[in-house]
């Protein structure tokens, strides 16, 4: 039965740009992925103005962490460390989305968990054989279910009451303005929930995350599609989840980032054009819808990164070195390249997978992999605009991107409580 354990207390989740007592990290267990130079850029820049508290599977990661944060000369001080089994970077996803209340208490929206619709991911890779896909879940559902534990061990971690719900969405696909508004993509919704109607999910997500007023934008980007790995189109190939943090934020209350593609940039690559397609069926969308108080939205569009692509080859394995070469038998059964097969691999590329914290924001930088620099100033200037008591940092992310992600969906804000 489905449930939610609201009742009087009047929870919500505030905008990303209210105080914030720390930033939550996860700790990625698998080096090879190039994740932790990243994270400690992520860490050195966060904590002169924030707390990080960073959650690890068992000590001796936590251990092996510790050592290697030392030797980059890490300033662990403001540092808190959990163990919190469940194997996961993209914290943002499995981990807590925190609440408060005027009551001067946190809360937490305690989602299901499915791994990004893996068993509906597995339905539809396997043609609809539900023996091949039972055969996979199983295999995977121990850890499964353990990382998605992830989310209540924060919330007792921290005294928070948990707000409960079956129904399935992560961290990255949920966008609010902290007064009513809720923005989510519809088809990441749909994969995570196939059994359950519209209708239903809006009510248990008005519910636990205390908004009035949900928007429901039809598709992510192109590069961000449900499920690793996918053939987007012709040869262009990648992994994602269609969260709206890669392509739409608030500003705040009143104002959205939208990403986009300009009409002049639609026919470089399909690629653009696809995204050029979706990206305006968004805007039309909320160009139309208005917030909780039945305010039309000021819409501002920031331009996405030039597109980036590596050749790859279809393998029949995974290399024992670091690669982003993809085994053939990871893709859908209908979408599957031959071993030997050429691909062009796509990263989860996007200025707005940015993190916002006390007198920061977080963001992606291109320039070293191509992207236009004039593009990038611009994208410096919006957010300068936008967050103007924050100071604006660029990070290169890349590792992150090419396995579907970004800054924001490997960090989570805890909210100050409310006095």
């Amino acid at each position: 039965m489905l449930s939610c354990n609201q009742k009087d207390d009047k929870f919500y989740m505030p905008a990303e740009w209210e105080q914030q007592d720390a930033v939550w990290l996860g700790w990625q267990a698998d080096s090879t992925l190039g994740f932790y130079p990243v994270v400690v850029e992520i860490i050195k820049t966060l904590t002169p103005h924030v707390t990080v508290k960073i959650a690890f599977d068992n000590d001796s990661l936590m251990q092996t962490a510790k050592s290697y944060l030392t030797q980059q000369k890490v300033d662990t001080k403001n540092i808190k460390f959990y163990l919190m089994p469940g194997d996961r970077h993209w914290i943002r996803d499995n981990g807590a989305a925190f609440l408060v209340n005027n009551k001067g208490q946190l809360g937490v929206a305690d989602f299901g968990w499915n791994h990004y619709g893996f068993p509906q991911f597995l339905k539809e890779k396997y043609n609809n054989n539900q023996d091949s896909a039972n055969k996979y879940l199983n295999k995977r559902l121990s850890s499964i279910n353990k990382s998605g534990t992830v989310d209540s061990l924060m919330a007792v971690a921290e005294g928070a009451k948990i707000l409960t719900t079956n129904v399935v969405t992560e961290g990255g696909n949920i966008e609010v303005n902290g007064k009513g508004t809720l923005i989510v993509c519809e088809a990441a919704m749909k994969n995570r929930n196939p059994d359950l109607n519209k209708e239903f999910m809006e009510s248990e997500l008005k519910n636990v995350l205390g908004v009035s007023k949900v928007i429901w934008l039809k598709r992510g980007l192109a590069e961000d599609p449900n499920g690793f790995y996918r053939r987007i189109t012709e040869n262009y190939v990648g992994g994602g989840v269609q969260h709206s943090d890669e392509f739409v934020r608030f500003s705040n209350a009143n104002t959205i980032l939208l990403a986009w593609v300009d009409e002049s940039e639609k026919d470089l690559n399909p690629i653009n054009k696809m995204n050029y397609e979706r990206l305006n069926e968004s805007y039309q969308l909320l160009k139309n819808a208005t917030d909780q108080d039945g305010k039309p939205f000021t819409i501002i569009k920031v331009p996405l990164p030039d597109l980036t692509t590596k050749k790859i080859i279809a393998t029949k394995g995974y290399s024992k070195e670091p690669s982003l070469n993809i085994p053939a038998n990871r893709f859908y059964i209908s979408e599957a390249p031959s071993v030997g097969d050429s691909l062009l691999r796509v990263p989860a590329s996007s200025y707005m997978n940015y993190l916002v914290t006390n007198g920061l924001v977080l963001v992606s930088s291109y320039v070293a992999v191509g992207s236009s620099k004039e593009k990038e100033d611009r994208v410096c200037k919006i957010l300068k605009t936008q967050f103007p008591n924050r100071k604006i940092v660029f990070i290169n992310a890349m590792p992150q991107n090419w396995d579907g992600g970004g800054i924001h969906c490997s960090t989570q804000q805890q909210p100050s409580k409310r006095p």
